[in-house]
């Protein structure tokens, strides 16, 4: 076996990698900058290979990078879940989650990866639902579900991720159309079921009340609120989205808002769980992860 690099040096260069910040892998090691470049300075004078392009405040991987980060992620990540167990705190195991449909598809599910990179020991199993889940009905670790901002649940911790701040959607194209919210009354309204109230309430929010002006009621019916943002991504109406589940979208020009008006709900998405089982190290592993992601 040839030489192998020292731990903390792959720990360095794993988590700038991931960050593509040495001030951030410094934050989540605990240590200074300082330190995360020398250790990854160390590990490109053993491979004799730059990892990093400096550039003013801001690194990006080689090529070489990109192919070592590929090779020793998951080694690493088995270590730390090894090391983990033979001391008796892992957060391995299966966990059982239930989601509102819509956030799981557009929200978890894009970022699942990310969690399983760094908890490959913990196998998660996803179920969605519109219904709340009573926990000691169902058999489930944690529930993302709708709750009202301030509101308790009787043996119950609760953690807002989300809000809920919606205003309609639209393709690019049909945005042209519309020049101040009255102009809907000329397109499609597109609804989903589970959020059947969203249209008048937006509307109200906009100043317009009077269903002689823009009737919020007729328009196509998806069963999910997910259905109705791709009907819109299609170009078959406008629909009202949800800020958080529709970012990607508007970053990515698949979607546009074609007015400035936001309407926030009192309620919002929130992490769920008995408060019996707050300790419990996979719970607390996906806790943390979930919360850092609605950070970002």
């Amino acid at each position: 076996m040839g030489p192998i690099p020292s731990i903390s040096a792959l720990r360095a260069f794993e988590s700038a990698a991931r960050h593509l910040s040495f001030q951030q892998a410094a934050d989540e090691l605990n240590v200074t900058p300082g330190a995360v470049s020398r250790q990854i300075q160390t590990l490109e004078a053993a491979l004799a290979t730059p990892l990093f392009q400096r550039h003013h405040k801001r690194v990006e991987l080689t090529r070489a990078g990109l192919e070592y980060l590929a090779e020793v992620r998951t080694p690493l990540a088995r270590i730390v879940a090894a090391t983990a167990r033979l001391q008796g705190h892992t957060a391995g195991g299966i966990l059982s989650i239930c989601a509102y449909p819509t956030f799981a598809i557009r929200w978890f599910i894009p970022r699942w990866g990310r969690f399983y990179d760094r908890h490959p020991d913990i196998e998660v199993r996803l179920t969605t639902s519109l219904t709340p889940v009573d926990f000691a009905r169902d058999d489930y670790d944690l529930a993302i579900q709708v709750l009202g901002d301030g509101d308790s649940l009787p043996g119950i911790d609760s953690h807002r991720i989300v809000g809920v701040d919606t205003f309609p959607v639209c393709t690019p194209a049909m945005a042209k159309r519309l020049k101040t919210p009255a102009d809907l009354a000329q397109v499609t309204l597109l609804h989903g079921d589970p959020r059947p109230r969203d249209w008048a309430r937006w509307l109200e929010a906009a100043g317009i009340d009077d269903p002689a002006v823009v009737d919020p009621e007729p328009g196509l019916r998806f069963e999910s609120l997910n259905l109705a943002i791709q009907a819109a991504i299609e170009g078959l109406g406008v629909a009202i989205g949800i800020e958080a589940l529709v970012r990607d979208d508007l970053e990515q020009g698949r979607l546009v808002r074609p007015f400035p008006t936001t309407r926030r709900s009192r309620r919002s998405m929130h992490l769920v769980y008995p408060h019996a089982r707050a300790d419990s190290p996979k719970i607390t592993a996906f806790r943390d992860w979930l919360l850092s992601e609605a950070a970002d």
